[in-house]
């Protein structure tokens, strides 16, 4: 008497090992696409074409009026608080951005040590991209 593929231990754990990697693999998917799109949606910078407000104020204040049920009047409060807080955020970034801007330079400076004289033209060009990417995102609005 044989006994079935499936009920063969060997064969068990190998089934087992594949539904588990299955799982976790529609698991990993899922998280990722959760990260890519809330980053996607953090980054939606433009202005709203409702209010000139940022796109990423107008959907706060449209989540919480929605999940708060949140009354014309605590709305206009609401929005006034959240430009406000942007406004402080703001002024924050521009005192400490000094402090990265030094932080940076130094870090470049000790990669260019490191470099051979061949990659230093290389990695001053990748430099001038990474700044380049960086003052176009600097010149959008922030939420």
């Amino acid at each position: 008497m044989e006994t079935s593929p499936v009920r063969n231990p060997v064969n068990r754990k190998a089934i087992a090992l594949l539904l588990l990697v299955f799982v976790l693999g529609i698991a990993l998917g899922a998280v990722g696409t959760r990260l890519v799109s809330s980053r996607t949606y953090a980054d939606d910078r433009g202005p709203s074409l409702r209010s000139g407000a940022p796109a990423g104020h107008q959907r706060v204040l449209g989540t919480m009026t929605q999940d708060l049920n949140l009354t014309s009047d605590q709305q206009k409060q609401v929005s006034e608080i959240l430009l406000d807080m942007q406004s402080k955020y703001g002024a924050v970034r521009q005192q400490v951005n000094p402090e990265y801007e030094q932080i940076r330079n130094e870090g470049h400076d000790r990669i260019r040590q490191v470099l051979t004289p061949e990659q230093r033209p290389k990695f001053e060009a990748f430099l001038q991209r990474v700044q380049a990417d960086r003052q176009a995102r600097e010149q959008r609005p922030s939420n």
